[in-house]
């Protein structure tokens, strides 16, 4: 084992520990008067260990791409991945201060100077996830991210909303993590590794029974975690609950790291055994897109409308993944870029619907007429509702045509028609927000000030989207095709 190969494979993640270390004892020391240089000196280290992708992505990894034996890997796929976390991460570090600064808050108003550093941990546990070659490596990767998790929800311990919150997602995380590891077991047992490469020779051929509960286990566990269908039940109540930082969090960065995960292990351990789990993930793919679609058109809370629209984007990822080939994994990466920048600019948008006094408004009878009182605000909700419903020629219609273009070039003409349709009905409630917007009378609530990153966020998250995003596209599908190749070398 060659430990500084390693160590230089893995120089993101000991950025990320090193300073998650002293960033606590700072907290310790110093309190929550450190909060805000925390906060900014934790953004400064998501940054560097950014930095520290450039070459890999752009360069390749090189054929060395295994740490510490068996345990990390670190090819184009995982390099992907971890730069769209830290992005995301760094977007939610920026709009962090300025809630609980408010009175939002609460009467725990002033930011904790461990909010930073519990976002910091968790992102060296999505970080782990995405490069983990063992269930192992695996398992203790998403333990890290789950517990900081816990905690980030629950956070304004005098709120009821956010302490059930946390409650509800520690309760059936555990429940998630036991299926998992329950699921890691079982393939252990009968195939003799947890290293994913003799997990996957122990399942060439025929499946056992005890291989196929295996499977699905695991299956079961990454379920919950990405909130697909029929594992989907926490996320409207923790999206509605937490506060909204956190929801942004949660719905962006430890969704690339989930989804990451999921296809790593489906194709990396289960490659062979395609036939097994492609039919639980086209099940999951469309239940999830129905239910989506459908659940949120009765949602008046804005946040619990998200999270609805969180599940129905989860089934479009999950088709691309279903498709089950380089193409699909493709497309399956590009949508999620697409859809971090769309979901991080809806909830910076509703962290902007305030009042002087900094109350925050979550409901569509409180965003009447906003396009009359404050129009950049509305003019940028639209621009990114559209962009989620899929309608040309935004951004959005983009991220679904690369996943149907994939989807009905690999024979499943009838799951794509399937997503097309659910699509056109979640359109409704996206729509539903340019409607209260621009042609309801005005209710004249929103006229608190919004902080200047805030306002950056909001206008290169509306930009991104806009048909000025199309420049990119070409390059953004260049690295996603690069990083969905390095899924399949041993194929």
């Amino acid at each position: 084992m060659d430990f500084p190969a390693s160590f230089a494979l893995i120089a993101p993640e000991l950025i990320l520990t090193a300073s998650g270390l002293m960033l606590l004892l700072v907290c310790a020391w110093r309190g929550d008067k450190m909060a805000r240089p925390v906060a900014i000196l934790a953004a400064a280290a998501l940054f560097g260990a950014g930095f520290m992708l450039v070459p890999g992505l752009h360069f390749g990894t090189g054929p060395d791409t295994y740490a510490f034996g068996t345990l990390i890997k670190v090819d184009g796929f995982a390099l992907f991945a971890k730069a769209l976390i830290y992005l995301a991460a760094i977007g939610c570090l920026m709009i962090a201060p300025a809630f609980f600064n408010s009175e939002a808050a609460g009467s725990e108003k002033g930011l904790r100077a461990e909010y930073s550093v519990l976002v910091l941990f968790a992102v060296l546990g999505m970080s782990i996830m995405v490069s983990a070659a063992d269930f192992i490596t695996l398992y203790l990767g998403l333990e890290l991210n789950s517990l900081a998790a816990y905690v980030l929800a629950s956070i304004l311990r005098q709120d009821q909303r956010s302490a059930e919150a946390g409650l509800k997602y520690f309760v059936l995380g555990a429940l998630a993590s036991g299926i998992l590891l329950y699921g890691i077991s079982l393939l252990y047992g009968f195939t003799g590794g947890t290293d994913f490469v003799s997990v996957r020779a122990g399942l060439e051929g025929d499946l056992s029974t005890g291989q196929l509960f295996g499977l699905i286990f695991v299956m079961a566990g990454l379920a919950f975690k990405i909130a697909a269908v029929p594992f989907h039940m926490w996320t409207p109540d923790v999206y509605e609950g937490a506060p909204t930082p956190v929801t942004a969090f949660f719905s962006t960065a430890p969704k690339v790291a989930a989804v990451a995960l999921t296809a790593r292990v489906v194709f990396e351990v289960f490659g062979g055994q395609v036939l097994a789990w492609q039919q639980i993930v086209m099940f999951a793919a469309l239940a999830s897109i129905v239910f989506g679609a459908l659940g949120a058109i009765g949602q008046e809370n804005l946040k619990r409308l998200l999270a609805y629209s969180s599940i129905n984007n989860i089934g479009f990822i999950l088709l691309g993944l279903a498709v089950a080939n380089a193409d699909g994994a493709s497309a399956m990466l590009v949508y999620l870029f697409i859809y971090v920048v769309m979901s991080l600019g809806s909830f910076v948008a509703l962290l902007m619907l305030r009042s002087e006094d900094g109350h925050l408004y979550e409901t569509f009878g409180d965003i009447r007429g906003l396009a009359t009182t404050r129009p950049v605000i509305a003019w940028s909700l639209l621009v990114l509702m559209f962009s989620l419903a899929g309608i040309p020629p935004l951004l959005g219609f983009f991220s679904k045509f690369v996943i149907f273009k994939a989807t009905v070039e690999a024979g499943l003409v009838a799951f794509a028609a399937i997503a097309i349709a659910a699509s056109v009905i979640g359109a409704f409630y996206y729509i539903k927000f340019v409607k209260v917007m621009f042609f309801d009378d005005a209710v004249d609530v929103v006229k608190g000030k919004s902080g200047n990153s805030h306002w950056a966020l909001l206008i290169l998250t509306a930009l991104i989207v806009s048909p000025l995003g199309y420049l990119m596209t070409q390059s953004l599908t260049d690295l996603a095709d690069k990083a969905a190749a390095a899924l399949f070398v041993a194929v």
